[in-house]
């Protein structure tokens, strides 16, 4: 009998992969489903980057690169880090990979032993658990309910560390909940790290330029520079650029870890698409006006679908701060029934049955550790998401 690997069997497939999955299938089969489960602008790819990646594949840029990157990316990076965040990396300190997936996949394999443990704010975005726990490391959760704005505080995260804590994620804005910590809240999380020397801290910035808050966007290297030395910081082109299926991810740290994550990438996929990367040195150098754009469309979308679902019997919908996603809480439908006599016992139960009797396609709150709850992304047109929030709305209030 053939049999997996033990590292294999320690994660699960993607939740939302796996939702995106099942309305491609509906939609093929015919059946009316609007789905709001992907996390993906709906913006198409700026025409300058596409210009960018023609003339590259003209100019024969078709060719293995250096295994995490172009020196003309590196510098582009590093050019984006110091512009956007005032951090100063030199190229040795940065990494390119395929994805911000694959950025935080090498970082965690790369440095996360058996017994090791990485504190996870919930709710948290699907794959970080399965990382950890792939690397045979031990997530450690901390919850952030709805009543703290879906963050984390200082006491909570003090009280998480260890001895054997080895990084500690954070994710701002978040997915799934689109919360953003300010930086004064980041300074307090900074000042907890900074006694405890042993911890590594890696932040997830993939949802940087898409904000809302009245403070500037933060990462914490930059509000606590005396964690420069120990903090690895994550971004991307997927979200801001709309440039998802290009897959570039990178990444600024410490030398030690850029290195190990460059030999782990070196036995693996090898360097990300020469072609993506010229691309993305245009995304990153060129001009960045329209980000601004996109954010206002953006939040005329999530004002909609906050006030619609608050309307909604049952349901609570803290405002986001950033990103394109809500994640309303779910507590006040929990334990109706459906017109057909089915029970809510969980939030997966209120998400099958929004697909299956209404036609809507969320991801349920246990796939991102803090249930009950679900997330809906609203990186889709304002007529689609009127629709599928007023099918929301009927299914609530249809529930006894």
């Amino acid at each position: 009998m053939t049999k997996t690997s033990a590292a294999l069997g320690r994660i699960q497939p993607s939740a939302t992969l796996a939702m995106t999955g099942r309305v491609i299938e509906l939609k093929r089969q015919g059946v009316d489903v609007i789905g709001l489960s992907a996390g993906e602008p709906d913006f198409d790819t700026p025409d300058f980057v596409k210009e960018a990646a023609i003339a590259a594949i003209r100019a024969g840029q078709t060719k293995y690169t250096d295994v995490d990157g172009t020196a003309e990316l590196k510098e582009a990076v590093a050019g984006k880090f110091k512009r956007d965040n005032g951090l100063v990396y030199e190229r040795s300190q940065i990494s390119i990979n395929a994805g911000g997936k694959h950025t935080l996949f090498n970082a965690l394999v790369a440095t996360v032993e058996q017994g090791d443990e990485v504190i996870i704010p919930a709710p948290y975005w699907v794959s970080y658990p399965d990382i950890v726990n792939f690397a045979g490391g031990t997530p450690v959760f901390i919850e952030g309910p709805a009543s703290q704005g879906y963050k984390i505080t200082a006491a909570q995260l003090e009280a998480a560390i260890t001895p054997r804590t080895k990084w500690v994620l954070l994710n701002s804005p978040s997915n799934p909940s689109g919360a953003a910590y300010s930086a004064d809240e980041l300074k307090e999380l900074g000042e907890v790290l900074l006694r405890h020397p042993h911890v590594l801290v890696l932040t997830d910035d993939m949802y940087e330029h898409v904000w809302y808050a009245p403070t500037p966007f933060a990462t914490i290297a930059q509000v606590c520079p005396d964690l420069y030395d120990r903090t690895l910081t994550v971004n991307g082109c997927s979200k801001a650029f709309a440039m998802t299926g290009w897959r570039i991810g990178f990444a600024g740290g410490p030398v030690w870890i850029i290195n190990a994550m460059r030999k782990l990438q070196s036995q693996s996929t090898s360097n990300p698409c020469s072609i993506s990367q010229a691309a993305a040195v245009a995304a990153l150098n060129g001009d960045q006006s329209f980000l601004e754009e996109r954010n206002v469309a953006f939040k005329k979308r999530r004002d909609m679908v906050v006030a619609m679902l608050n309307d909604a019997p049952g349901l609570d919908c803290p405002v986001p701060e950033g990103a394109f996603y809500v994640y309303p809480d779910a507590s006040g439908v929990m334990g109706k029934t459906t017109p057909k006599g089915q029970k809510i016992v969980t939030d997966e139960d209120l998400i099958n049955y929004f697909l299956d009797d209404y036609g809507v396609a969320a991801v349920h709150g246990g796939a991102f550790g803090l249930s009950p709850a679900f997330r809906i992304s609203y990186a889709t047109s304002e007529e689609v998401l009127r629709k599928a929030c007023t099918r929301i709305q009927e299914a609530c209030a249809a529930l006894k």
